[in-house]
């Protein structure tokens, strides 16, 4: 079977081409990918080539698949796992599959299997690890957005507070405490808006920042006042770089007394200066952004620390049971992945997607790998729908859902771009 695929032979080094997978063994699965998300940890690793902790040393020779945040179709079956799964179900993947304590995971360590593909070969110890998840939502969309999901899921999971007087910690958020987003409109912060406003343990009182009213303003639209009402939280937005204090300001609207959880969505100094600056007693600070520099640093109050019990804690990933639980609340509906997504486009448009993404602005970039299409923005279409009748019936689609990507918008790309395979 040929793929299409991207692969990664050093730094900055990434390849459009077609070339053929083996053959399945009696252990792995066959599979057609139909989207990946583009990450900014896919950059860092295009980046980085063979210098990324989780790249091959001889990935020049031997190139790797780019890609982790991919949904598909199974398309055929080795004997050992036939009764596990069969031909046409839709699956997720969990790239974080801690083989043996190695670090390989898809879109950056095998040659068989990532994201930036038409078709893939899925080795044995994706199954072993309980990595090939079963995916039972409408849009193929919502299963490539699940992994960055699990993510927030982990985040709010690993948080932690204290028992007084006993060494014991409490998992997770405080259930109706008060919990700021710093700098949270972002494509994982808006993922974080909507996590915790509809799973079980919920803030009552939750703030969220940036310094970008546009987008303050977009997600204010999207994952609304009223929504988090209706969940049990008193829901503000906040531009922290239209008031003289931030912390002032913050801290005001919690009464003074400071924040139980905050989460930091940014790699910026100040920011967590800010964060650590707000917390109240007992509280805690989850380090959220991932820095490329290994020399990052900020100031802590360690007199906090010491007398009001602040801590701080990171995550880096979600696991299978993250990822899990947030098939789940797709297919129930308590989720919309689609808010993650600002643009789209076909696997022509992965390498310099790849390569320039912190340069391009928005959300989560959405590719088809069966179809050819320049990446182009969801807030375009309209523009571009008046020269191009397939711009404006996409147009016209996603303005029935405020100008989110949706499965009509999806279904109808697919049918009139994807080309008939050989």
């Amino acid at each position: 079977m040929k793929t299409n695929a991207v692969r990664l032979y050093g730094k900055s080094d990434l390849r459009l081409e077609t070339f053929e997978l083996p053959e399945i063994k009696d252990d792995e699965i066959l599979a057609k990918v139909v989207c990946d998300s583009i990450c900014m940890s896919t950059y860092k690793a295009a980046l980085q080539g063979e210098d990324h902790k989780r790249v091959p040393d001889d990935v020049k020779d031997n190139p790797t698949i780019m890609g982790h945040e991919f949904c598909g179709v199974i398309e055929k079956v080795g004997a050992k796992w036939a009764s596990q799964f069969k031909e046409g179900d839709r699956f997720a993947i969990q790239p974080n599959i801690n083989y043996k304590g190695t670090l390989w995971a898809p879109g950056y360590s095998f040659k068989t299997i990532g994201g930036d593909a038409t078709y893939i070969v899925i080795p044995n110890q994706f199954m072993e690890c309980g990595c090939l998840l079963p995916y039972a939502g409408e849009g193929f969309f919502g299963g490539a957005l699940s992994e960055p999901l699990s993510c927030v899921a982990g985040t709010f999971k690993a948080m932690y507070h204290t028992t007084n007087g006993v060494y014991e910690h409490k998992m997770g958020i405080k259930k109706g405490g008060k919990m700021a987003l710093l700098a949270s409109v972002g494509p994982m912060g808006l993922a974080a808006i909507d996590y915790i406003m509809h799973t079980d343990v919920r803030p009552s009182f939750l703030v969220v920042t940036d310094i970008d009213q546009a987008r303050l303003d977009r997600a204010a639209t999207i994952l609304t006042v009223e929504e988090a009402a209706r969940m049990g939280i008193e829901l503000h937005y906040v531009n922290t770089g239209a008031v003289e204090n931030p912390v002032e300001e913050l801290l005001k609207l919690a009464d003074g007394t400071g924040y139980d959880d905050v989460v930091v969505f940014a790699p910026v100094p100040a920011v967590i200066e800010q964060a650590d600056q707000i917390l109240g007693v007992d509280g805690c600070l989850n380090f959220f952004a991932g820095p490329s520099r290994k020399d990052f640093y900020a100031k802590l109050n360690f007199y906090n620390v010491h007398y009001a019990s602040t801590h701080i804690c990171g995550t880096s990933g979600g696991n299978n049971d993250d990822m899990i639980e947030c098939l789940e609340m797709m297919g129930e509906g308590k989720l919309t992945p689609a808010a993650l997504v600002t643009h789209i486009g076909g696997i022509d448009a992965v390498i310099d997607t790849t390569l320039n993404l912190p340069k391009i602005p928005g959300g989560k970039k959405l590719i088809y790998t069966h179809i050819n299409m320049p990446l182009t923005a969801i807030a375009d279409f309209e523009e571009k729908g008046k020269t191009d009748p397939m711009y404006q019936k996409l147009f016209e689609i996603t303005q029935k859902t405020k100008g989110l990507w949706n499965k009509e918008a999806e279904d109808y790309l697919l049918n009139t771009l994807a080309k008939e395979e050989k």
